[in-house]
């Protein structure tokens, strides 16, 4: 029978928590990774109005064809897409207008949308939070606690007006220490707006589409859609501006 081992005193290591602080970084490395390959495929150079024009009967068929899952297919592919950082979402989310009209087709795109974004968040802010705010001076402090209390203002505002490319905004998010629910709910309801006009836009492209030029989505940065935008975002950070003005007259 063989000999029992020395007992030295300390318990053993599970190797799951030799690998636990890893999987994040893991995640956010296969991200990156499916990315570059997706780069690299040439399917998104395959992304354009172009290749849409072409395939849009075939593509209206398969919809007709599967009522249920050519929208879930079309919201799985909007999430992968955002959590992959793609920055062709205005394109898609003009397609789904095509699609599906403005309705479904905004919803849909809202709901990808948010689930990516999401995604992403929480993959950068696992794998690197931590350690930002163990090295975070004396402003990223500041920020943090700003965040913690007003984030949802901040990023609702810039939700609204998409000013910042999507994915710098939910990376930004992340790395400063934004809360979940909060960064989940002004993604939700910031993005709404801009999703509709533009699922409009793909909703009443028909014969722009047929030709084969590209609709134009600089509608959100015309005056009238871009003014209540900014009304809008301005009113969102009404409740931030409140605090920081009683904060001052105390």
């Amino acid at each position: 029978m063989p000999a029992p081992p020395p007992n030295t005193g300390c318990a053993p290591i599970a190797p799951d928590i030799l690998v636990r602080p890893y999987k994040p970084l893991l995640l956010l490395l296969v991200l990156a990774l499916l990315a570059v390959l997706l780069w690299r495929s040439g399917v998104l150079h395959a992304l354009s109005w172009q290749a849409i024009a072409r395939h849009e009967l075939r593509l209206r068929g398969l919809v007709t064809a599967h009522p249920l899952l050519a929208p879930l297919t079309y919201a799985a592919i909007y999430a992968a897409l955002v959590a992959l950082s793609v920055p062709e979402s205005a394109l898609v989310t003009v397609l789904g207008g095509v699609l599906f009209g403005t309705l479904l087709g905004g919803l849909l795109a809202i709901f990808g949308s948010t689930v990516g974004a999401v995604i992403i968040f929480l993959a950068a802010r696992s794998a690197f939070a931590a350690a930002m705010a163990r090295r975070a001076g004396a402003l990223m402090e500041r920020v943090r606690a700003h965040l913690h209390r007003d984030g949802f203002s901040y990023l609702l505002a810039l939700r609204l007006v998409p000013a910042l490319p999507f994915w710098f905004v939910n990376l930004a998010a992340a790395l400063c220490g934004m809360r979940l629910v909060p960064y989940a709910a002004a993604t939700l309801i910031g993005i709404i707006p801009a999703t509709f006009v533009l699922a409009s836009v793909g909703a009443g492209v028909g014969d722009i589409l047929a030709s084969g030029a590209a609709p134009d989505v600089t509608v959100l940065f015309t005056p009238r859609v871009l003014i209540p935008l900014l009304a809008l975002a301005l009113l969102a950070l009404l409740p931030a501006l409140w605090r920081r003005l009683n904060k001052r007259d105390v």
